[in-house]
């Protein structure tokens, strides 16, 4: 009895620590707000395409010393990552926000619009903030002001992790998480678990979205070029024809999802979404080219559908004497929460949001390169609302288009959140 007293007590007074710490946490964070908006209006303005992120890791740099941290630059081309250890020994969590933005060109009337342009497949593009990493960028540095406010407190250290190249490297180059942890950013201190979200124009802010294991799909981008014979397009039977051996692939590529994968289990998605070839209507080309996506969030799954598009792609090409190639150009694993450290996280992100706000959700086909960094250590990655209160979030703009649009309302959630992960995740494991 006097064991279980003891207990209760215990629990009792975590709990009312909690509860005041808390409270210390909200009113740093409110201390903070507005100056994290101007500085997400500011990166917004100032947005800049994937590996070309020079002035905004500048800013975010500067903004890391002004803090008082010591920043590490140049870290995957144009990342920053700064430690801010603790006053007492623990262990290290990791916080990351991505950085870029998109060839988009922005139609949202807003005062503070991107009119940014950058070079994209060597043209001179339009860029804009399309995918809400403003805001991402943004609430990690106003996480970094009230963790540096509180580090004697904190039984660990906190690293930092502003990732460029989320949105794909430029051709020809190596980019993002996956570079990232190439070059050792989960390393020296070795990084125990890392946190990330993502902004959700699509719900109402203040709403947190989460689920364990896959949350966001695995992505194989390929290529299959196709090698025919160019002859007149009147005498088709004296050439090869490229284009129909195309036709035909693309037809048996769709029956993969429908006739081999078990859909009951986990979602697959296989996209032919860009074919090029031949230049006039009475020639027929010698050569073409297709792209396509694989989107899978079971790994057997996945393995079972490349095997099978690689089939049909070489089985269709011979049954047309032409030649085939395919090639993969991208490859993200599942975007996966551990589920060991979502049961321990999960009451952290309701206590600070509301038991209300936080929902769960299935998992989408989107990719993320997040997963790199959850290949090596336990992650969780989770969506908060982007849309106005009292606005439909269903009427709102999606992503990577131009009249993509999220709410500063919707900051404070991603400061909450992720000040209270890491400091939970420090607490609860030193």
């Amino acid at each position: 009895m006097k064991k279980h007293l003891a207990l209760v007590l215990l629990f009792c007074s975590f709990f009312s620590f909690s509860q005041k710490f808390d409270k210390k946490i909200t009113d740093l964070i409110s201390n903070y707000e507005s100056q994290v908006i101007d500085l997400r209006h500011w990166f917004h303005e100032n947005a800049e395409l994937s590996n070309r992120e020079f002035k905004t890791s500048e800013r975010i740099a500067e903004e890391l010393r002004k803090i008082g941290l010591n920043p590490q630059t140049g870290v995957a081309k144009t990342g920053v990552v700064a430690l801010l250890e603790g006053g007492r020994p623990g262990p290290v969590v990791a916080l990351r926000a991505d950085i870029d933005g998109l060839p988009v060109k922005e139609r949202a009337d807003i005062t503070w619009a991107s009119k940014m342009t950058g070079e994209y497949n060597g043209d001179v593009v339009p860029v804009m903030h399309a995918c809400g990493h403003d805001t991402h960028t943004a609430i990690l540095l106003g996480v970094a002001k009230v963790l540096y406010d509180i580090k004697d407190q904190i039984p660990g250290s906190v690293k930092f992790i502003f990732q460029p190249a989320e949105e794909g490297a430029p051709a020809g180059e190596d980019g993002g998480a996956e570079l990232m942890v190439k070059e050792g950013v989960l390393k020296n201190p070795d990084v125990d678990a890392i946190f990330g979200l993502h902004i959700w124009s699509q719900i109402s802010a203040g709403q947190v979205y989460v689920r364990p294991k896959g949350i966001m799909a695995a992505v194989n981008e390929f290529r299959i070029d196709i090698e025919g014979v160019q002859t007149h397009g009147s005498t088709p039977w004296t050439g090869v024809d490229p284009i129909v051996t195309a036709s035909q692939m693309i037809n048996s590529i769709q029956t993969i999802v429908s006739r081999n994968m078990p859909l009951t289990e986990a979602a697959a998605v296989v996209t032919i979404g860009s074919i090029h070839g031949g230049v006039r209507s009475n020639i027929i080309p010698e050569s073409l080219y297709m792209l396509g996506t694989i989107r899978t969030l079971d790994n057997n799954m996945k393995d079972v559908l490349i095997q099978r598009l690689e089939k049909i792609v070489k089985n269709i090409a011979e049954a047309n004497n032409a030649k085939a190639k395919i090639t993969y150009q991208v490859t993200y694993p599942i975007t996966y929460n551990d589920p060991d450290l979502y049961t321990q996280m999960l009451p952290s992100l309701q206590r600070i949001n509301g038991v209300e706000n936080v929902n769960s959700m299935n998992a989408i086909t989107g990719a993320e390169d997040f997963s790199f960094f959850q290949e090596k250590i336990p992650g969780i990655y989770f969506f908060i609302g982007g849309a106005k209160k009292g606005t439909d979030p269903l009427k709102a703009a999606p992503h990577h288009t131009p009249d993509f649009y999220v709410d500063d309302s919707a900051m404070i959630t991603g400061l909450r959140s992720m000040t209270t992960l890491a400091l939970d995740y420090l607490k609860n494991n030193k």
